[in-house]
């Protein structure tokens, strides 16, 4: 028999909170609620959670406290972050997406989608091995380390842009996975997709030169025609 799932459900609004926990148990897991950032630390260091659904406009430590807190705690690389959040601003989302957050849903959110979000958030950390979920991905002679945001490849460092080093580490999260462009672009640009394939193009293309150079004699992306790219086996 499967374990329970336990969300902590983080929103200060009453109406919202009870809703999100009803769409929870529809679902079939366990919801907790939490209506400020200190009730949430303290249910947080209670028990383990197998998500957080975390508004960021909340009283006591604030949604970006909470999250801040989350990255730095080695337990919660393996617990996925959903902000559910009414600042809908493209710089919020960026620099929530870039602090640890999965995946950002603005409020007034679709019920629907807020429930298919969260299975298939679930669905791919159930999948991915704990080694793809730690600070340090390997593939080849590729080790990436996420804490110090450095690459060495052969032992040797090699330097990446921001966009370069997040798009081989999404890459390296899920070494069997074909990622679509819109994949990409929506993981580490953290916006819509709407065919911008000369921006990721351009970003996967430096990224593999600077393989190259670090590597010659090998290749450590393919791509897969119609369909996106992945690491080669």
């Amino acid at each position: 028999m499967d374990k329970p799932v336990h969300i902590l459900v983080v929103e200060d609004d009453n109406d919202l909170n009870h809703l999100l926990c009803s769409i929870l148990r529809k679902s079939g897991y366990v919801p907790q609620s939490a209506y400020s950032g200190t009730e949430a630390l303290l249910y947080l260091e209670k028990q383990e959670w197998n998500m957080v659904l975390l508004d960021l406009m909340l009283p006591g430590k604030t949604g970006e406290e909470l999250l801040h807190i989350l990255s730095q705690r080695k337990e919660s690389i393996q617990m996925p972050v959903i902000i559910i959040s009414a600042k809908g601003e493209q710089q919020t989302k960026i620099a929530a997406l870039r602090g640890g957050a999965d995946d950002f849903i603005t409020k007034p959110f679709d019920i629907e989608e807020v429930s298919a979000r969260i299975d298939s958030h679930l669905r791919r950390y159930k999948r991915i091995p704990a080694e793809a979920r730690s600070n340090k991905l390997q593939h080849k002679t590729i080790t990436l380390d996420q804490d110090a945001q450095t690459v060495h490849i052969q032992g040797i460092e090699v330097t990446f842009t921001s966009r370069e080093f997040d798009i081989l580490a999404l890459l390296l999260s899920s070494p069997k996975k074909i990622f679509t462009k819109a994949n990409v672009y929506e993981s580490v640009w953290g916006e819509p997709y709407f065919g911008d394939d000369n921006t990721i193009n351009v970003h996967v293309s430096n990224l593999r030169s600077k393989l190259a150079k670090a590597s010659p004699n090998e290749e450590f992306i393919e791509t897969v025609w119609g369909m996106g790219y992945r690491l080669k086996a």
